[in-house]
């Protein structure tokens, strides 16, 4: 198979935009979901080579280093891995159970490290590849009822910054990519006024698409990025401008 890149949560929303993207880029993709969602099944039927879905639960930690074993075993040393799976539960931290807030930091946090230090060990080999994490403008921003899911990005942001330190001798680029306010099912919530003051927030008058935000994930991915790694570039629309 071509030189591949890893994407998670790949079923939905930035995820499968970030497939889209990459395919046209000629690379394959191998997309991680817990479900394998018609979109993307339309997706690997376009390109029946290129394009290849594995059903995995990213929040089971045990069976991470099993995964990136039988994916290397399958299709080769991997390119690049975009770690977009996340979950984001919106409530207040007083009453928001512990179950939720340890899912959310097992899945947005501790997935993404797991997956990058066993993925990592063919980029090194290759000494070549790319590791892009996708971010929030939360992380810096804050918003009500997002606190563990602004630590979680945060943790991401700094992971990447520290990774890019350890790898970049090998001619491996880490980043992060923080969309803006999507249109996504995890923004599915925001409607009418609340809505319409983040598009307020904006120069352009508009929210960030998933389409930019996965463009970004595409530059960093390809030649044109190689000269930039331990940083976040942030696809917002303007609004924290």
């Amino acid at each position: 198979m071509a030189e591949y890149v890893v994407v998670t949560g790949a079923s939905r929303g930035l995820g499968l935009a970030i497939c889209r993207d990459t395919l046209a880029s000629d690379l394959s993709v191998v997309a991680l979901a817990r479900t394998y969602s018609p979109e993307l099944q339309s997706l690997s039927e376009a390109y029946p080579d290129r394009c290849h879905f594995i059903e995995a639960d990213l929040a089971d930690l045990d069976a991470l280093p099993a995964l990136c074993k039988s994916i290397v075993k399958r299709f080769g040393r991997p390119y690049g891995l975009v770690n977009n799976a996340a979950v984001g539960h919106d409530g207040v931290l007083a009453t928001m159970p512990n179950g939720e807030i340890d899912n959310l930091m097992r899945l947005n946090v501790q997935s993404p490290m797991l997956l990058s230090k066993y993925l990592l060990r063919s980029m090194l080999l290759n000494r070549r590849g790319r590791i892009v994490n996708i971010s929030s403008i939360i992380a810096k921003t804050g918003f009500n009822g997002l606190s563990v899911y602004a630590a979680s990005k945060a943790a991401l942001e700094g992971f990447s910054k520290s990774l890019a330190r350890e790898v970049g001798k090998a001619g491996i680029t880490v980043n992060c990519v923080a969309p803006g306010y999507m249109q996504t099912d995890m923004t599915g919530d925001l409607q009418g006024e609340k809505l319409a003051s983040i598009k307020r927030r904006s120069p352009l008058g508009r929210l960030a698409s998933v389409e930019d935000a996965a463009a970004m994930v595409s530059f960093l991915l390809s030649d044109k990025g190689s000269a930039i790694t331990g940083t976040t570039m942030t696809v917002d629309a303007g609004s924290t401008a």
